[in-house]
């Protein structure tokens, strides 16, 4: 019984090569940039499946081509790239990755938050630069991060996770509520974490401003 040919948008990860080539007959833009458009209309008419990334166009046109498509996933959280409703009108299901990225985004946002309140590249290129000689008491002094005031705008997903990552630090954690979910609310108390204060954006301001002048700190 042959495989399903199934058209991959980007090289992908080894471990999940593998995987997939298990399961179809793989076609791949080798090439690590956006698909070329003629490439993909090229092997999309002989395409069951269709592996794509958020810098693809997947619009009526390319689903026109590819007459033959029985399924179309996203390697992205976002599929605002792909005519859901025309994918719809076809039967052809559509898969994302929903979520997948939340906690690594959140990683990412504390860990730049440690780098400019430590300072953390100007040391770095401090030490490159050969300037290093001895300690001194406002060299490169920073910002301590503990028992800070964190100010976040939009609470979804993403600033639920820096909540949670704040707590570690004792922080002062200051919201605005998303405008996803029912009244804007955190999907629960339990992702929001105890001690959030909800506020406007322009109370956020202020209150964040001020911890900045008072003897707290603000990020």
């Amino acid at each position: 019984m042959s495989l399903p040919t199934v058209v991959v948008t980007r090289r992908l990860p080894r471990q999940a090569w593998d995987a997939l080539r298990e399961q179809a007959d793989l076609v791949c833009w080798e090439q690590d940039c956006p698909v070329d458009r003629r490439w993909l209309f090229d092997h999309l008419p002989e395409a069951e499946g269709l592996y794509c990334l958020l810098t693809d166009r997947i619009d009526r046109e390319a689903l026109q081509v590819g007459k033959r498509l029985r399924v179309i996933s996203t390697m992205a959280v976002g599929y605002d790239h792909i005519d859901v409703a025309e994918c719809t009108t076809r039967g052809i299901p559509v898969g994302h990755t929903p979520g997948i990225l939340t906690e690594t985004t959140a990683d990412l946002a504390f860990a730049l938050l440690l780098a400019a309140a430590r300072r953390i590249v100007e040391g770095v290129e401090y030490v490159r630069q050969g300037q290093w000689t001895t300690w001194s008491p406002d060299l490169l002094l920073g910002q301590d991060v503990y028992g800070a005031t964190l100010g976040i705008v939009g609470f979804g997903r993403i600033g639920q996770a820096m909540a949670r990552r704040a707590q570690g630090f004792q922080m002062n954690v200051l919201a605005v509520r998303s405008s996803h979910g029912v009244n804007g609310s955190p999907t629960s108390s339990a992702s929001s974490g105890p001690g959030t204060q909800f506020m406007d954006s322009p109370k956020l301001r202020r209150e964040v401003s001020s911890a900045g002048t008072s003897q707290d700190q603000s990020v």
